[in-house]
This record gives C-alpha cells, sequence and structure tokens, in this order.
C-alpha cells in the first residue's frame, strides 16, 4: 500500500478523515465498500459519508472510533490508488454527526446540527451578497461627447443603501428574530404563540399595531430561532391554508 505523509495543516486531529479526489464516476454503494475494506485496517468504523450530489461527489468522511486510528489511516493511506486516482486525505473540519451522538447523545446531536445549519445559512447569505456585488458594475467615465442628463429626482440627498447590494430576505444570516409575513387576517398573539411558542427559549410574539399578515417572534438565542424557522417556513395557517414565509428579521 502507497504511503505518503499528510503535510502539516491547521486543523486539529479528530477521528474523522475527509478522503477527496475519488473517481465520481464509481457507485456510492461500491465506493463505500471499497473504503470499508482499506480503512478498516486501522481501527473500528463507525460510519462512511459518501454522497451522490454535484458539490459532494469524488468526497468521502470516514468516521473511527478514537482519533488515533484516523491519524494512522492519514499517514499510512494518504496517496494510495483508488480506482486508479490517488486519494488525498486530511482531518474533517468538524465532528461528524456519528461522533457526536456517540459521545453527546442525542440532545448534543440537535445542537450540533443547528450550528451547522446556521453557518449553512451564514455561508449563503455571504454568497447571495457577493454575487449581488459582482452584478453592480462600477461607473465608468464620463463621455464627455454627450450632453449630461438630468439626474431623476436631483436635489434628493443620496443614500448609501441605493448602491448598496442587498441580500434576500432567504439568505438572511441567522438571528434570534424571526420575521413573518402572509399571515391570515385571523393570526393573532394566541394563535401564533402556540405554533412558535413549542421552541426552545421562546421569548414573545410581537404583532405590528394596525398591520396585519406580519409579525415579528423573538427567542432567547439563534439556536431555537433556527429550529422554529426550520419547522415553521412554508408551513399552511388559516382557513385557506397559505403558507406563510418565515425569515430572520433584517438587522
Amino acid at each position: 500500500m502507497a504511503s505518503m505523509t499528510a503535510p502539516a495543516n491547521s486543523i486539529p486531529p479528530n477521528s474523522t478523515v475527509y478522503v477527496r479526489n475519488l473517481e465520481e464516476r464509481v457507485k456510492v454503494d461500491q465506493l463505500k465498500e471499497a473504503l470499508e475494506e482499506i480503512f478498516s485496517e486501522y481501527g473500528t468504523i463507525i460510519d462512511i459519508v459518501a454522497k451522490t450530489n454535484l458539490k459532494a461527489k469524488g468526497q468521502a468522511f470516514i468516521v473511527f472510533d478514537s482519533v488515533e486510528s484516523a491519524s494512522n489511516a492519514i499517514d499510512e493511506i494518504n496517496g494510495f490508488e483508488l480506482f486508479d486516482k490517488p486519494m488525498v486525505l486530511d482531518f474533517a473540519k468538524t465532528k461528524s454527526d456519528a461522533t457526536v451522538l456517540r459521545e453527546g447523545g442525542d440532545e448534543e446531536l440537535e445542537v450540533h446540527k443547528r450550528r451547522r445549519l446556521a453557518e449553512k445559512e451564514r455561508k449563503q447569505a455571504h454568497e447571495a451578497l457577493e454575487a449581488q456585488k459582482k452584478l453592480k458594475r462600477p461607473p465608468g467615465p464620463p463621455d464627455s461627447t454627450r450632453p449630461a442628463k438630468t439626474a431623476k429626482g436631483a436635489g434628493l440627498k443620496p443614500t448609501s443603501g441605493a448602491t448598496a447590494a442587498v441580500i434576500p430576505d432567504e439568505y438572511l444570516p441567522p438571528n434570534k428574530i424571526l420575521f413573518l409575513r402572509d399571515l391570515p387576517d385571523t393570526a393573532d398573539q394566541e394563535s401564533l404563540t402556540a405554533v412558535f411558542g413549542r421552541f426552545e427559549g421562546f421569548q414573545e410574539v410581537r404583532l405590528v399595531p394596525g398591520r396585519k399578515g406580519i409579525a415579528f417572534v423573538e427567542y432567547e438565542n439563534e439556536s431555537g430561532a433556527i429550529s422554529a424557522k426550520e419547522a415553521t417556513s412554508g408551513m399552511p395557517m388559516g382557513e385557506s391554508g397559505k403558507p406563510i414565509r418565515v425569515t430572520y428579521q433584517r438587522q
């Protein structure tokens, strides 16, 4: 078996090995079987995670029951050819779900999943903002051969918000306050509390005087808001069963 020492990096050792540069055309079941046969020589494997979606192709995670087993596997297997491609190994950046469940139980696993979801939504918000910035063309030099056009709204004070990229509501980063829209006219504090009060850290529902169809729900921390948003976004409400919109409050 070919051996290649893994390069030094800043990722702390843990019991999960991240494998990349795998052959993407191999079926997942066949890939998992091959990985198990190779990696099981170095310790007890708790889980092997390999997915078929486009972003995850060519990658896998091998979850051992100890850091020592993962470390030995990286030292010994890094560079080993599988399906004619050399595997590139490293420690995973975060603990696997199987490891968290094994060490901390169901409650700790739920917290772990919420953190991962929050990080994913923060990343989506950042990517959406960067994409909008790229669409904004920088102003070019004025054309001296053409007469200047009178700007609409001349005399109005410009605001920085007029040129700033705005993140779509669906990609706002998580925070502890939810913004509810498309609520039925019959929605009141009692009915909304019955729905959103089920989630950890619930504090209050705030209706907007004189405005129907919208409300705010506040939690003690963002983990409660994340759980509530995930469970209620698009939920039908009222006699018509129209789905409600649930996003994070714009900060």
